[in-house]
């Protein structure tokens, strides 16, 4: 549901933000501006681990807190820039003695412990290729991973290494599977901790992420050594890193954002990071936030409205008067819970979007500018973004079409790992194709409908399962919603939503009625469902995500397909 609302950005700025002037920036933005304030070895070379960690140690920042650590068990350590870049020589020169080369891929399948940042800053330093794997992966998603990648090795701990060993005997190219364990740290203790970081070039392979589509294997999405500038200017400008923050980014690395705003982009910029380990858990997040004196939240939509269903009494118990900056990513943000972050905040959630093909942040809502609660914002400088019917023709204002980007952007994927037809299938005449509808309206700002594949047509309406969702979302029994189309003999297809309920709430078909009716009035006669399932819970990627095929493959009686990257909070 769109919101007639605007929030004044400005007024909750509580210091300068790094993008002042965001229309002055895009007129006049060229990459060549920024890339020098990154290191490089010479004209094409650079490696990204060198910019997120050792740059840093020759400098002022050598002895700053770059990442506090914590366990679901409350155990807790302190790394400076220099501990990292010290730790990570090590397992470079380590995974160097296994014979690890530059090209190499080396997967870390690991909790979000520190062992799983420092390595993977080593393997970049190598000039190898990390590749990372959700904590929750079973031993078919390991396979499938592990073996199209080719990986040469693997970094586990022995709890998870179980899950692979049913299928090791099948990975002929995994030479060696190293143990986090207490002979790991003997090990890596008599390394040297000084290391020459490859001198990689800006199109090497730095690191690779699967994903899962709705047909077939997931696919390896691999991103070169150029990425960090893009992850560099974004996290600065969408993310507003300045050098006394304390930045929490709630992300996994086994999705990108835990990657390109969890190491790269955010070590970039001298953050000190917090890594938390354990599950979501409202007390837990409001305690961190306020025991570390958190200044800069990132997180995902799923968590802000999961925390909303808590209410405001929790919150009073704790002191947030240190942040100053909330950003969402993962899965469009209604305007729900953005109006919910200033009741409880005093501060709006800034909502961004992004792939992992693309590897950074292409749309935003920025620091100063104002937000309309229900759009993505507007395109990052340097990133030109059209709405493009299905022939690659731009379309006028407010018409719903593709959205689309010409390429270009340092931080757009190189390849599909051995699939170059399907990275070809992602570009429509001098665009790349995001699968995603859109529209922008007449100030430039950028509104999700749903995925393509998504979107609803009934009765020769199109609708989108976004606006649908977030209308059910605004009525204060609901906490979150699915909605699918579901083939009708009379309508083409009628709109079914899967609605979960606030704990207190009872389920009841005078609700369903009333949610009926509430969609209708706020968002279109035509637009609401003629169906309501009250479940538990929704099926969703670690990312936040929505799987709104898998709501449909169930209602239909259709194959699931891949389901390797699901998780609930």
């Amino acid at each position: 549901m769109k919101s007639d609302k605007i929030i004044e950005g400005k007024k909750y700025v509580k210091k300068n933000p790094n993008l002042q002037d965001y229309d002055r920036v895009v007129s006049s933005f060229s990459y060549k501006t920024y890339t020098q304030e990154l290191t490089w070895f010479d004209k094409d070379t650079i490696n990204a681990a060198y910019n997120a960690i050792t740059r840093n140690t020759l400098s002022s920042r050598k002895n700053k807190l770059a990442l506090l650590w914590e366990s679901e068990e409350g155990e807790k350590k302190k790394y400076t820039f220099a501990d990292i870049e010290e730790i990570s020589n090590q397992i470079a020169h380590y995974l160097r003695h296994l014979g690890i080369e530059k090209g190499d891929r080396v997967f870390l399948f690991l909790p979000r412990i520190p062992e799983l940042y420092f390595s993977f800053i080593a393997i970049l330093k190598i000039g190898a290729v990390a590749g990372t794997l959700f904590s929750a992966f079973g031993p078919q998603a390991l396979f499938d991973r592990l073996s199209q990648s080719g990986a040469k090795v693997l970094i586990t701990t022995e709890e998870m290494a179980k899950r692979v060993q049913s299928v090791r005997k099948d990975l002929d190219k995994l030479e060696k599977i190293v143990l986090v364990n207490d002979n790991f740290t003997q090990e890596i203790a008599k390394m040297e901790k000084t290391y020459k970081v490859s001198h990689t070039h800006s199109e090497d392979n730095a690191f690779m992420l699967y994903t899962s589509g709705t047909t077939g294997k997931p696919k390896g999405i691999v991103h070169a050594h150029r990425a960090i500038i893009h992850q560099y200017l974004t996290a600065q400008w969408a993310l507003d890193i300045q050098e006394d923050d304390v930045y929490w980014c709630t992300a996994d690395p086994g999705w990108v954002t835990g990657i390109a705003y969890g190491i790269l982009g955010s070590w970039a910029n001298g953050a000190t990071s917090i890594v938390y380990e354990g599950r979501f858990s409202p007390q837990k997040w409001y305690q961190i936030l306020q025991d570390y004196e958190v200044t800069i939240w990132y997180t995902a939509p799923t968590a802000i409205r999961m925390l909303a269903a808590q209410g405001l009494d929790l919150i009073k118990k704790y002191d947030f008067s240190h942040l100053r900056y909330l950003a969402s990513v993962g899965e469009p943000l209604n305007p729900e819970p953005i109006f919910w972050g200033l009741k409880a905040f005093h501060l709006p959630f800034h909502d961004n979007y992004w792939q992992t093909e693309t590897g950074g942040i292409v749309v935003a809502n920025y620091p100063g500018l104002p937000i309309k609660p229900g759009s993505m914002g507007k395109p990052f400088p340097g990133i030109k973004a059209h709405i493009v019917d299905d022939e690659g023709h731009e379309l006028a204002e407010n018409k719903i079409g593709n959205l689309a980007l010409e390429p270009g952007w340092s931080s757009m994927m190189k390849e599909i790992w051995r699939r170059p037809e399907k990275y070809k299938s992602y570009f429509l005449k001098k665009y790349y194709i995001t699968g995603d509808l859109a529209y922008k309206d007449a100030d430039g700002y950028l509104w999700f409908v749903g995925r393509a594949d998504d979107v609803i047509k009934t009765s020769g309406e199109r609708v989108g399962p976004f606006e649908v969702e977030s209308a059910l979302v605004s009525h204060p029994a609901v906490v979150e919603a699915g909605v699918i189309g579901k083939p009708d003999p009379l309508r083409g297809q009628i709109i079914k939503a899967f609605v979960v309920l606030k704990p207190e709430i009872k389920q009841s078909e005078k609700l369903k009625e009333e949610l009926m009716v509430h969609v209708k009035k706020n968002l279109a006669g035509h637009a609401y469902p003629r169906e309501i399932d009250f479940i538990d819970k929704l099926p969703k990627t670690r990312s936040g995500k929505i799987m709104r095929r898998i709501l449909k493959a169930k209602e239909l009686g259709l194959p699931i397909g891949d389901t390797s990257t699901l998780e609930e909070y």
